[in-house]
């Protein structure tokens, strides 16, 4: 069932539209004119308004505009007159999602007012998904090193300078990467990832630059490559020290010029892409073992951002042992573990070698394994 606002100030058209709504089994809410339907917009709670374009006080296209100023966002169908389509059509303009002429074509209603609804569903269901992935990308900690890896974000995410993230293994290197994207101008497209070090020598640059049909053996038709599906978005390449040099010449040129061009083919094709590396090894000592070019680092590394061991924030793992026990809990549909003093020491003191990855799956584990409360001697047992 959808909450629907009547704004109109024909109390027989509000009568009518009401009836038929209500035998859509919607909730339905009326106002006489534009201040009180503006009034209970603000209210909040509607998922759709349909709005007369002609009223005293305040007009349709008034109130409109005032929703939208205001950051409501309730979808709009404006009615209008035969002699108003102009003024209708003016109103799709500046963010209604249709109008309707009176008298109404009954056809026509039911099926504006059910596309209009499922958009606002889909906005909603939109928005609760982004709560769900922000909630599962939260960056947990309130370390120092944390912090400051958490400062360096909100300044970088709003610039387009390419980024360079170090740090071992399992230290979280990738949620630093979607953060970057999720807060920059580029959030509304693609984030695309490519892990160099899962992808063989000989296939890298396909897959980074895409390749034409028939430019080797398995090319049995046109591809496109990593850095056209992130136009206009993020491109995130990972264990980035293990790419090959010969792809790393190709990157080089890429971010250079700001054109590609695929394997087998001779059309150079614009790019626009930000470049997010990461990798876990010292690249300055790849570069002088001749492994790594040194040219290449300095394009990727205008911001470098290192992410501490978890051993070098041992204060966050208590925050972080709750946050994966309710993560836990969710996924299996139980009830969220609690963990004794002693067994929360226990894990401050071990020497976290796999970092945040290990920390994760040792208390899956003692969840799996332990009792009701995760006591030391199950992190004995089981760490």
């Amino acid at each position: 069932m959808s909450k629907i606002l009547i704004v109109e100030d024909d109390s027989k058209i509000r009568s009518v539209l009401k009836e038929i709504l209500e035998e859509k089994n919607h909730e339905v809410e009326e106002a006489g004119d534009g201040v009180e339907g503006l009034k209970k917009l603000e209210q909040g709670g509607f998922d759709l308004c349909l709005c007369d374009i002609k009223m005293p006080k305040m007009d349709g296209l008034e109130v409109l505009e005032k929703a939208k100023q205001e950051g409501i966002a309730t979808n709009f169908i404006v009615i209008s007159a035969h002699g108003t389509i102009d003024v209708a059509v003016e109103a799709v303009k500046k963010g209604a999602f249709d109008f309707l002429q009176k008298p109404f074509d009954l056809g026509r209603l039911e099926i504006t007012l059910r596309n209009a609804l499922d958009k606002s569903s889909l906005v909603k269901e939109t928005k609760t998904l982004k709560k769900k992935i922000s909630k599962k990308l939260e960056m947990i900690g309130e370390s120092e090193p944390i912090l400051q890896v958490k400062e360096m974000i909100e300044k970088v995410a709003a610039t387009d300078a390419r980024v360079l993230i170090t740090g071992p293994n399992g230290s979280g290197k990738e949620l630093v990467a979607r953060w970057i994207h999720e807060k920059s101008k580029r959030s509304d497209g693609a984030l695309i990832e490519v892990n160099c070090a899962a992808i063989p020598s000989e296939l890298i640059e396909s897959e980074l630059f895409g390749h034409e049909k028939g430019s080797f053996t398995s090319a049995i038709k046109q591809r496109l490559g990593k850095f056209e599906l992130a136009e206009g978005g993020t491109l995130f390449l990972d264990e980035i020290g293990d790419m090959s040099l010969s792809a790393q010449s190709k990157v080089l040129r890429a971010l250079q010029e700001n054109k590609i061009t695929r394997v087998g083919g001779d059309k150079e094709i614009s790019v626009h892409v930000r470049v997010i590396a990461a990798t876990n090894k010292d690249l300055k000592k790849e570069i002088e073992e001749n492994k790594f070019r040194e040219d290449l680092y300095h394009r990727l590394s205008v911001i470098v951002i290192k992410v501490p061991a978890l051993n070098e924030r041992r204060n966050d793992i208590p925050l972080l042992v709750d946050k994966f026990l309710e993560d836990i809990a969710d996924e299996y549909g139980a009830r969220k573990k609690s963990i004794g003093v002693k067994a929360m020491e226990a894990l401050k003191q071990h020497n976290w070698t796999g970092n945040i990855r290990e920390l994760r799956n040792v208390i899956e584990r003692l969840v799996i394994m332990g009792g009701d409360e995760i006591t030391t001697k199950d992190v004995e047992k089981y760490l």
